[in-house]
């Protein structure tokens, strides 16, 4: 389980020469565990393989268009919770708590709830603990797994992987819900906008949220702009 967390931890990473260097050795990883379905492991290979023979620029352009710019992608899981942004900050340190008590450090720039370093975390725990965590956002790994699939993404296959090796699976209701969000295509400059404004904090009698996933329960989470363009060098 750790090694396979890992693999998929570093699959949804900026893409780098050293990741497309490793490929070969995550694929391996990924092929060992039985409880990815066969299919799944055919569309990790085929993200490998863009990765291990793709132009390096074109990788980027791509991951930050998919994962940066488009809120309803966000590989911040606390951006798919709703809850109140007045509690996101003590969910945070909470997170990063339990990331330290594991040993896990973080660096400043990091928030505790991106995926990959999520999948880290979950990696630093037994198999069976590790499989519970992740049931715990399996309904947000369904959304984006299916919102990718309609952009015809290899990335599709890494969320389908942690959705066959959570404890839990997906309740319907859980990502229709999720499904049912905007999700604007990642060129439509004036949708994104809209996608990314603020949300209104509600105080006082009945403004606490109904979520109740635990770890990722009682916050949407820091929103980020998103980092500026991969520009290729000029010749």
């Amino acid at each position: 389980m750790s090694r396979t967390l890992k693999a998929l931890s570093a699959l949804l990473t900026y893409p780098t020469a050293e990741l497309a260097h490793a490929t070969g050795e995550i694929g391996e990883a990924l092929d060992k565990d039985r409880r990815i379905p066969a299919s799944v492991r055919d569309q990790l290979h085929r993200l490998l393989n863009e990765m291990a023979s793709g132009d390096l620029y074109d990788l980027q352009e791509r991951y930050v268009l998919l994962f940066d710019r488009t809120r309803s992608l966000s590989l911040h899981l606390f951006e798919h919770v709703h809850g109140e942004s007045r509690d996101r900050g003590q969910a945070m340190i909470d997170l990063k708590s339990q990331y330290e008590a594991a040993g896990l450090m973080m660096s400043a720039a990091e928030l505790p709830d991106f995926l990959p370093l999520f999948l880290e975390y979950a990696a630093t725990r037994p198999a069976s603990e590790a499989s519970d965590i992740l049931g715990q956002p399996a309904h947000i790994f369904a959304a984006i797994a299916e919102r990718l699939r309609k952009r015809r993404s290899a990335y599709e296959a890494v969320f389908r992987a942690l959705v066959a090796i959570a404890a839990a699976k997906p309740k319907d209701e859980e990502v229709s819900a999720l499904l049912n969000l905007p999700d604007p295509d990642a060129h439509d400059l004036a949708a994104l906008d809209a996608a990314w404004e603020d949300e209104p904090v509600n105080f006082g009698p009945g403004s606490g949220d109904g979520c109740k996933d635990n770890i990722i329960a009682r916050v949407r989470g820091g929103m980020r702009p998103a980092p500026d363009m991969p520009q290729r060098p000029r010749s």
